[in-house]
């Protein structure tokens, strides 16, 4: 699980399972070039990395809805390290409301960040991924496989993710091009705290126990192996594994019981 030398591109990076992917890839002596909007906080982590491992890594202010943004970082680190073995298509949102209720713009604004965001940095980054025989990486969600009450820009965002991702191991098939698909479930990171209201605003909070939830680092440690391995895909958790099982085998019971868990949860955006 050496990456020593490896030049690896990754979005989303300056929090939550980006950042521990940044860590978790340091740590292997992989170079790094690392995506976000919050381009302060990202030349700080990006300081603390080289000095703690010795290892090259690139901040670069990327908004990850723009297409141009996207060209932009993939040339820096084109420009910087020549090549790119690995790109993780990280960055993403949540929502947490009721379909009926949510403004349309709530839904379009998922869809950019979670779905056009990994088919543009993945369209400028595939000729040096192919180039390089390297890994394409989508970290999508349980909700790619089972749709999920209150998240219905979420839930079409991934599925959209992961067909999108499909399409371009089928085209690829005959090259030395690695696509893994890595769905962690429920996880202990910032973007349920981020997630969207109705309104498009933050909800700032998360009404989920966090104690029984994977951390950050633990699913980084999960993608880095599947990375290694050059897995498919991976499902993250007992109930991440659980759901996409029944999903395919018993998807009229697992509605039922997918229903029944989120209008349980205090302040269901499904309750009437």
């Amino acid at each position: 699980m050496q990456f020593t030398d490896k030049v690896i591109v990754i979005t989303g990076a300056s929090s939550g399972i980006g950042l521990a992917l940044a860590e978790a890839f340091a740590r292997r002596g992989a170079n790094l070039v690392l995506g976000a909007r919050s381009f302060v906080s990202l030349c700080e982590i990006a300081r603390d990395l080289e000095s703690a491992h010795s290892i090259k890594a690139l901040a670069v202010e990327c908004d990850v809805t723009s297409e141009e943004s996207c060209k932009l970082l993939i040339g820096q680190a084109i420009r910087t390290f020549k090549k790119i073995d690995i790109l993780i298509n990280n960055a993403g949102i949540s929502m947490r409301a009721n379909f009926l209720d949510v403004e349309l713009e709530v839904l379009k604004r998922l869809m950019d960040v979670n779905f056009w965001g990994t088919v543009y940095c993945t369209k400028f980054a595939l000729p040096y991924l192919l180039e390089s025989g390297g890994s394409l990486v989508g970290v999508s969600s349980i909700a790619g496989y089972q749709a999920l009450p209150g998240r219905s820009g979420y839930s079409a965002s991934k599925f959209a993710m992961q067909g999108f991702l499909g399409v371009i191991r089928l085209e690829n098939r005959q090259h030395n091009l690695h696509v893994l698909i890595a769905c962690p479930g429920f996880t202990s990171s910032n973007i349920r705290k981020v997630a969207l209201n109705k309104h498009g605003k933050e909800h700032g909070e998360s009404n989920m126990q966090e104690t029984s939830m994977m951390s950050s680092a633990e699913v980084a440690e999960s993608i880095v192996l599947a990375i290694a391995n050059r897995k498919r895909s991976i499902v993250l958790t007992r109930e991440g594994k659980f759901t996409v099982f029944l999903s395919r085998i018993f998807p009229t019971f697992l509605d039922k019981m997918v229903f029944n868990k989120f209008n349980a949860e205090s302040g269901s955006s499904i309750k009437k």
